[in-house]
């Protein structure tokens, strides 16, 4: 189950909010610009299938996406047990960056949070499976599979270079709470 937790960015025990509620959570992401939607996730994909069977199972809101905000290209995350060097993998988007395009994500398998930093406040934003998530370009973040991942995501790209994060240097990724799958039911 998707779900927000929004902390002062000084102090990652206090949860100012704390839901569960779809609408919620995409009327407080939306108040800092974040696109956060729902889709129809109807389809269950074994870790093998090509990509392009991914892609045309979400053909009509990948088109739907690409014509209202120009992105280009799309591609395929995954991560799961057949991925090498799995550490490395989440430790790469671990460290707070921004970037100079919108980061927009859809959840096909697994799950992630994104943690957005923003007017003083931390936004950790449990996605699952069917959730699309858009980070606009600028915003300080950054992102966690958990310690053991299993995601496919669809990537949207309004460059030809894909992801290209700016790393802030800022250590305050290491000071909130990780994600780790067995605590979903709570604040990740």
């Amino acid at each position: 189950m998707s779900r927000l937790t929004i902390y002062p960015d000084n102090d990652p025990q206090k949860a100012l909010l704390d839901t569960p509620d779809y609408e919620v959570i995409a009327e407080a992401l939306n108040k800092i610009g974040v696109r956060f939607e729902r889709w129809e996730a109807s389809e269950k994909f074994p870790n093998d299938a090509g990509d392009n069977v991914v892609l045309e199972a979400y053909a009509a809101d990948i088109e739907r996406i690409k014509k209202e905000n120009g992105y280009q290209t799309v591609d395929i995350l995954r991560c799961n047990a057949q991925t090498p060097d799995k550490p490395a993998i989440r430790a790469k988007f671990l460290n707070e960056h921004t970037h100079n395009e919108d980061e927009v994500r859809f959840f096909v398998e697994g799950a992630g949070v994104f943690y957005l930093r923003v007017d003083g406040k931390v936004y950790m934003a449990l996605c699952e499976r069917g959730d699309l998530i858009g980070v606009p370009a600028g915003v300080t973040h950054w992102f966690d599979m958990g310690p053991d991942p299993d995601i496919t995501a669809i990537r949207f790209f309004d460059n030809k270079e894909g992801w290209v994060p700016h790393f802030t240097g800022s250590k305050i990724a290491d000071e909130f709470p990780k994600f780790e799958k067995t605590k979903r039911t709570k604040a990740a």
